[in-house]
């Protein structure tokens, strides 16, 4: 059965699509079958797995819009088990476009009927605010992650996201949960940002993933390279925190613990 995983934070700039990126392509080097749905219509995750904006048609947003069919709008990406739904300038329009239309929160949920059956995981990378589109993600979604920045404001704003998603599962989806509180960008020499990960743990328990991505020179690079990190330089401090990550995933998941 697909676990649809939605990644939110109302913060930007917090590591949302670097996570989604590289948990995709972790999942996928494990064997899984993974889709990745851009939905924030800067377009960073097609980016970050090589595929330039202007060289494609498919995007999100017509399946948003009910004008075209899922299946028309995936990549296949040059990582194995990993194809990629992206989007366009175009999504930026999708907030005022979807005001007016019917089951506008279950859209994308309605929409991924049509190809759950092919994937194990599919993964939604959202976009900083909590609009329509987040909503729809956080709809369609099982399990939420929060990517969180070991910075002073952070904390404030994971409690206003929890409350969000905790709104979301009472009204549109009971079967909502998060998975975990993931805390990146993580320099341990910095007072502060121990001081942050000792409160988070404090106030969220074991919903904190275990594994701390670091901030890594590495993970910034690889972008820019068209690659997730895994596949940019294996070996670096990022790129292992995030396969740990993944398997901290699926043992939440597939395992039970």
């Amino acid at each position: 059965m697909v676990q649809i995983i939605a990644f939110a934070n109302q913060k930007g700039g917090v590591g949302k699509t670097t996570t989604a990126v590289n948990i995709g392509a972790s999942l996928a080097t494990i064997g899984r079958r993974v889709l990745l749905i851009d939905l924030d219509s800067q377009g960073n995750a097609g980016t970050g797995l090589g595929f330039v904006r202007t060289a494609h048609k498919q995007s999100v947003y017509g399946v948003l819009l009910g004008t075209s069919k899922p299946s028309e709008n995936i990549l296949t990406t040059a990582i194995p088990n990993m194809h990629i739904m992206p989007s366009t300038m175009q999504l930026a329009d999708a907030e005022v476009e979807l005001m007016d239309l019917e089951r506008r929160e279950y859209r994308l949920r309605d929409a991924l009927t049509q190809i759950a059956q092919h994937y194990d995981y599919i993964l939604l990378d959202c976009p900083p605010a909590l609009g329509l589109i987040t909503i729809n993600a956080l709809v369609a979604a099982n399990y939420v992650i929060i990517p969180m920045q070991c910075e002073f404001y952070a904390l404030e704003g994971i409690t206003h996201m929890v409350k969000s998603i905790n709104e979301i599962h009472n009204r549109w989806n009971p079967e909502l949960e998060i998975l975990g509180v993931l805390l990146t960008m993580y320099t341990k020499q910095y007072g502060m940002t121990r001081a942050v990960d000792e409160d988070v743990r404090k106030k969220f328990g074991d919903t904190v993933f275990k594994t701390i991505v670091p901030r890594n020179v590495r993970v910034a690079e690889a972008p820019s390279h068209g690659k997730p990190a895994l596949f940019y330089d294996f070996n670096s401090p990022g790129a292992q925190a995030y396969l740990r990550v993944a398997t901290e995933v699926v043992q939440k998941i597939e395992q039970g613990a």
